[in-house]
């Protein structure tokens, strides 16, 4: 089988390239899948560089999430059949024509489903409806989160208000709002406007802000934590510009605020089956009712993974770019 190789840690647009590799045989307990479409994440391209908590060894393939047809099962394989079009996440190795998985990894897929949404339906969409839940809030409560144009602030701002729950997004630029307000998604703040912290709060209205998504770090966490009523949770997603949280003893201690981190591997383990099947069934309601939508900015071929890898983090990309065997 083909399969998407790197034999050192760099840049992926410099890195990564096709190989032959033999097509893989599944065990008692494993699935295999003939993949359709695989997902480019950025947790995948900091696996390539080297920087992300999980480092491969050399060589290593790449990928982490894939839509595809069963294509064999092992022996004691029960309510999965050869055939049935599954997706699947957090499976290393994702970018090859055929993966091997644990049964615990595949979701099927509704037909009305289309293979583009699939293959990108469990990494975010299920992160950010998962965020969503682990902050504990719900109808008539208001939540603030950064990076609001960025994949799972898009998702969260279309999941939270199925619940009632208002969602306030911060951004850097003014052509970010307009963007977003576009899209649909309303209630976006730019930080280029010097009243932007005002405004936040003008959007909340009498309503106090009950928790907070930060994916940036540095001064814009102790941002967040100062616009978190009494008793609030700062929630850390990400560090997009600094791994450090710059936070204010006063607005932690005065607020008797919460700070937690969230990453979305831990919390999924530690899920009941009851509640994953429920959060599942809300996302596929949300799809197939047209208020989740998930966007594709292009469709590259295994050999055309280097302009996938420069495609993907292209500055003001909308959608994901998918790989295709």
């Amino acid at each position: 089988m083909r399969a998407i190789i790197h034999h050192e840690f760099g840049d992926p647009a410099e890195v990564l390239g096709v190989e032959d590799l033999p097509l893989p045989e599944p065990g008692a307990r494993e699935v295999r899948i003939r993949v359709l479409l695989a997902t480019i994440h950025n947790h995948d391209l900091w696996t390539v560089r080297g920087t992300y908590g999980f480092k491969p060894e050399l060589p290593a393939r790449a990928g982490t999430e894939a839509v595809g047809v069963v294509d064999a099962i092992g022996a004691e394989i029960e309510g999965i059949e050869v055939g049935q079009r599954v997706a699947t996440g957090g499976t290393f190795g994702a970018w090859s024509a055929y993966l091997i998985v644990k049964p615990g990894a595949v979701v099927p897929v509704p037909d009305g489903i289309p293979d583009e949404v699939a293959a990108q339906l469990i990494s975010m969409p299920f992160s950010a409806i998962t965020l969503v839940d682990f902050l504990q809030v719900g109808k008539g409560d208001v939540i603030v989160q950064n990076t609001a144009n960025g994949t799972v602030g898009r998702l969260v701002a279309q999941i939270a208000p199925s619940r009632g729950i208002r969602v306030i997004g911060i951004v850097r630029r003014e052509a970010d709002v307009v963007e977003l307000a576009s899209a649909g998604i309303l209630d976006v703040v730019a930080t280029s406007d010097d009243g932007w912290r005002d405004r936040v709060l003008e959007l909340a209205g009498d309503r106090p802000i009950r928790a907070a998504v930060d994916s940036v770090g540095g001064t814009a966490s102790g941002d967040l934590l100062h616009l978190l009523a009494e008793g609030g949770t700062l929630v850390s997603f990400g560090a997009m510009a600094s791994d450090r949280m710059e936070l204010s003893s006063g607005d932690l201690i005065f607020k008797q605020a919460v700070v937690k981190g969230f990453w979305g591997n831990k919390v999924s383990a530690a899920m009941t089956p009851e509640t994953r099947r429920a959060l599942f069934g809300e996302l596929f309601g949300l799809i197939g009712s047209g208020r989740l939508t998930l966007p594709v900015d292009g469709i590259y071929a295994f050999d055309d993974v280097r302009d996938a890898v420069i495609a993907s983090t292209r500055q003001g990309r909308v959608g994901k770019v998918l790989l295709r065997p």
